[in-house]
């Protein structure tokens, strides 16, 4: 055997999870509402909440009675991105793989988050992305990194006028999260601003560039996005689903999937060069480190 494809044995981490319920789910008037559900964590993304966001969109699938699907996030923020340092980071933790992708625990060396970020982040998303029904990304708050790709994977994005979009991850040397739709949702230049700079993008900015269909308070969130739930559900099934796949397929003819393809190896380039310099793959920029930065930039 090559050495470089022995296996090693799984890291055995402590993982305390805050909550047995990282995602809700309910339909209401055949809207399936899907809210990530670790609002004292601003809803960082870790496996647990990943699969559970997972069974909520096959669920919906599979349910004749839902007609379009919301997804949204619970308390302050709808998503400070992927889980990079709370009790319930799960990085070391095997789940049951839902694509043609191998279990990640046992790699060694790059290959853990290659493997792990194949299935966890770049397929999962595709996979909702495809979903046959509408969905309605429903922002508050912050939506950073990790954010980007569940709010980007929604048909339509309505936020609050406090709402922000940012990917500071240039921060670690990494050109971007690994659903990497940056140059698809934003004109290149305005992409390259957004990336190098990892600055905040406000709601309003990103509705110039038609990232945001609609922009409302706080308090009128929900009522809007029920709104225009209702209009969708009112619309014939298959012709949702046919004018779905129609736009997502003038993006494919625009190369998105072999854009993002690209990108992901260039990403995890990026990780393994972090690890054999620094020893870390995010370059020692935890969730708290990333918070501040993020903050003191915001202020200045």
């Amino acid at each position: 055997m090559n050495e470089t494809d022995r296996l090693v044995e799984p890291q055995q981490v402590d993982i305390v999870y805050e909550t047995d319920e990282p995602v809700t789910y309910e339909v209401i008037d055949h809207v399936a509402w899907i809210m990530m559900n670790r609002p004292g964590f601003n809803n960082a993304q870790n496996g647990q909440m990943t699969y559970a966001l997972d069974d909520a969109f096959v669920k919906a699938t599979n349910d004749d009675d839902v007609r379009a699907i919301v997804l949204g996030g619970n308390g302050k923020h709808f998503s400070a991105g992927h889980d990079i340092g709370t009790p319930g980071r799960d990085l070391h933790k095997h789940f049951e793989n839902r694509l043609l992708v191998p279990g990640h625990v046992n790699k060694p060396a790059a290959e853990l988050l290659y493997t792990r970020e194949k299935e966890q982040y770049v397929g999962m998303c595709r996979r909702w992305r495809d979903a046959p029904k509408p969905t309605i990304a429903m922002v508050q708050g912050a939506c950073v990194a990790g954010g980007l790709m569940l709010a980007w994977v929604c048909d339509l994005i309505v936020a609050t006028d406090d709402a922000f979009f940012q990917d500071p991850v240039n921060r670690m040397g990494i050109p971007g999260v690994e659903y990497f739709a940056h140059a698809y949702e934003l004109p290149p230049r305005v992409a390259k601003e957004f990336l190098l700079l990892g600055e905040r993008m406000s709601a309003q900015r990103a509705e110039q560039f038609g990232m945001v269909n609609k922009i409302v308070s706080r308090e009128a969130l929900r009522e809007t996005v029920a709104a225009m739930a209702a209009k969708l559900v009112a619309q014939p099934r298959l012709g949702n689903w046919l004018t779905k796949q129609a736009i997502n397929h003038v993006e494919e003819l625009m190369g998105k999937r072999n854009a993002m393809e690209a990108q992901y190896h260039m990403h995890h380039f990026a990780h393994a060069q972090n690890d054999l310099t620094q020893g870390s793959s995010i370059a020692g920029l935890d969730a708290k480190k990333m918070a501040e930065a993020n903050k003191k930039q915001a202020s200045e």
